[in-house]
């Protein structure tokens, strides 16, 4: 008997994962032979270089792409041969998601923009629901700005919107790539606290993207990519640890492509 996602206490597991894109010669794989989970209620960093895999295996672990073989689970839900419409109706329930761009619809103010996984799903917010958006909008400090559209945002202001958006369903997992990308120093901290907040205070698990070592340590755990494969998985560790293991392993790449 196999055991489950959730008994091992994981939001979502990939195994023996491999993507490769073209053919012949010109071959590139992506990603080779990963096996990984992201832990339930944990704030998980994926760093690496360009073209280390890293936004591949989350496009793959979020249903976003499709693997050229191995498995992927969204909690105890094997998506790997779910069909578009599956998947699609999987994305919406039971992940978030948090991008660089925000991915605001611009004609909807603030609160059409965070209500809109229900409306996407023919469905109101149940009580519970609206409790907790209420709750979010409070935390987030989003209260006076919900009848305003993106374009009368600032950019955190936005990303705050998207993070709402991302956590109204309670998904089993918020993926979040590069979140900190398009925002000043300030408000990038800002976005990393509120994310951190979801994840201690809340239980809500997630799983970021990112080349920052700052905001990487906001992190409760660090996996590091390297030429399609997890090279590393390290505990929480400070912004000056991961720059020097990053500089490292850049280093470490360099030596061995010149030797």
């Amino acid at each position: 008997m196999e055991i489950t996602t959730t008994e091992l206490g994981l939001a979502a597991r990939v195994q023996q994962l491999t993507k490769t894109y073209g053919t012949g010669e010109g071959q590139v794989r992506a990603l080779d032979g990963v096996s990984v989970g992201i832990r339930r209620g944990e704030f998980t960093a994926i760093m690496g270089p360009s073209g280390s895999g890293k936004s591949t295996l989350m496009h793959i672990m979020a249903g976003l792409d499709a693997p050229t073989s191995g498995r992927t689970w969204i909690g105890d839900t094997d998506i790997t041969g779910l069909s578009d419409l599956e998947l699609t109706i999987l994305r919406r329930r039971r992940v978030g998601f948090v991008f660089q761009a925000f991915n605001l619809v611009p004609t909807l103010d603030a609160m059409g923009n965070i209500l809109l996984p229900f409306d996407l799903d023919g469905r109101r917010p149940s009580a519970l629901e609206r409790a907790r958006i209420d709750g979010l909008v409070e935390s987030l400090g989003l209260g006076s700005r919900l009848r305003h559209r993106p374009h009368e945002l600032s950019g955190g202001q936005q990303q705050r919107v998207a993070i709402a958006r991302a956590l109204a369903t309670a998904p089993d997992l918020v993926f979040a790539d590069e979140p900190t990308g398009n925002l000043d120093s300030r408000s990038g901290r800002e976005v990393l606290a509120l994310l951190q907040a979801a994840s201690r205070e809340h239980g809500q698990s997630i799983a970021m993207v990112t080349h920052d070592p700052v905001a990487a340590g906001h992190a409760d755990r660090v996996l590091f990519l390297g030429d399609g494969r997890v090279v590393a998985d390290k505990p929480h560790q400070s912004p000056e640890e991961i720059a020097a293991y990053m500089l490292a392993a850049e280093l470490g790449t360099a030596a061995a492509v010149t030797a």
